[in-house]
């Protein structure tokens, strides 16, 4: 093969190699880290408690099969005060399968992250998991745990509008239980939920207060997160995690500097191949019939 046809597959077979890593799929936006964190307290490996965790984070997984909600308690024994208290709670609009298969991964990194602890939660963008030596089970917690906001769109009147419609459906009770909650008005839509552990106003309570602190917290942002304890509230310009808005506009970036990338290997490799075929036409124009006498007398 002559060396610009080496060239030409060698562009090929880059474009090629290149391209199935560009379209390898990513993990389902379900098992998105949003946060997590352990308890100071450790346990022996060994011991009775590693063994009554490891029970219950099976029991975690088999359930979500079933129900995107439950708790656990397994009592310590008589006169002990070991005993183990947990739960998990999936997005309220993933399917079963979806909700068992982002439990068993958040109950997987929980393994690595909490490694040896008493207690340890785990937040991804489909599920919550949670297990602890201390009661927390019934129990309203409004503390802080994460708290994201998108760059500023500036001052849009139209657009904080249809914010403050979004997050007032989410913090506003109609007399019903709504655990889990969706909203939306143009291009705007949110999303809150409330661990299902607590009371209809405990869950209310929880919401009002993550509404709140969103919306003063990350003003004219294009997107906000706050998680706190028990309940949680988001909203975004295009939709939240589970309509394919990943909150990260690097990301969308990349992925217009992928469609350049392509763009121009793919002008490369065309320009190669023309190339080729012109010096093998332009050589033939030159040499007339003393090609075909030189390679006949070869």
């Amino acid at each position: 093969m002559s060396l610009t046809g080496n060239i030409t597959a060698t562009f090929f077979l880059f474009f090629l190699v290149n391209l199935s890593f560009f379209t390898s799929p990513s993990s389902s936006a379900t098992d998105t880290f949003i946060y997590g964190g352990c308890s100071q307290l450790k346990f022996s490996p060994g011991s009775p408690y590693e063994m009554k965790l490891n029970s219950i984070l099976a029991s975690v997984v088999n359930s979500a099969m079933f129900t995107t909600y439950n708790n656990f308690t397994v009592p310590g024994s008589s006169g002990t005060a070991d005993t183990l208290y947990g739960v998990f709670q999936c997005r309220g609009d993933l399917s079963g399968n979806d909700c068992a298969q982002c439990v068993a991964r958040a109950v997987s990194q929980l393994g690595t992250l909490c490694l040896d602890a008493c207690g340890g939660a785990l937040q991804l963008d489909g599920c919550f998991v949670k297990y602890d030596n201390a009661t927390f089970l019934g129990v309203e917690d409004k503390t802080v745990v994460m708290k994201k906001c998108g760059p500023s769109s500036g001052y849009d009147s139209e657009g904080l509008t249809r914010r403050d419609a979004v997050l007032a459906y989410l913090g506003t009770s109609d007399g019903a239980y709504r655990p889990f909650r969706v909203s939306g008005a143009g291009n705007v839509q949110g999303v809150a939920q409330c661990v299902g552990d607590l009371s209809p106003s405990e869950c209310q309570d929880c919401l009002s207060d993550a509404v709140g602190q969103l919306r003063a917290g990350c003003g004219t942002s294009t997107w906000g997160d706050l998680f706190l304890a028990k309940c949680y509230a988001r909203y975004s310009e295009g939709g939240y995690h589970s309509q394919g808005h990943d909150h990260n506009d690097d990301d969308d970036d990349d992925d217009d500097d992928l469609d350049k990338t392509l763009a121009i290997l793919i002008g490369i490799i065309a320009a190669v191949a023309l190339i080729v075929v012109f010096l093998s036409y332009f050589r033939k124009y030159l040499c007339g019939d003393e090609c075909g006498d030189e390679k006949g007398g070869k």
